[in-house]
């Protein structure tokens, strides 16, 4: 069976490497980048299942390269990793179609099933932020 594809955006490194790690044995990381205009480019070039993105990056924020990728017709679902636990930001991110909203303190358990969520057409939204 195809392992879903996800491509990556934080400009930490060090995050990305904590993400890879947890991703790595059930989905396929096909890419991660460090700025939202470089996202907007390899979203359209290797069309993944799923993008796993921050909000603060450099060009484009995230929510602006989501909503880029939106109007480009991207069918990748959006999950969002941020510092941020508050409810205005969750609801711009899927106000430009996002479908996962997890803060980075709740990475270790809420991402894959975020991804698992955001796979199906759900919602998902770490505790942190609905608390």
């Amino acid at each position: 069976m195809d392992r879903p594809r996800v491509l990556l955006a934080d400009d930490h490194h060090p995050v990305l490497n904590r993400v890879v790690s947890l991703l790595k044995e059930r989905f396929e990381i096909v890419g991660s980048v460090s700025d939202g205009r470089a996202l907007v480019i390899e979203a359209a070039r290797l069309q993944p299942d799923v993008i796993v993105l921050d909000i603060t990056m450099p060009i484009l924020t995230g929510i602006e390269a989501a909503r880029e990728l939106y109007e480009a017709g991207s069918k990748a679902r959006l999950v969002f990793l941020t510092v941020y636990q508050s409810k205005a930001f969750v609801r711009e991110c899927f106000a430009n179609g996002g479908l996962g909203y997890v803060t980075k303190s709740r990475m270790m358990t809420d991402l894959v099933p975020a991804i698992n969520e955001a796979l199906s057409n759900r919602h998902f939204v770490s505790p942190a932020v609905t608390h």
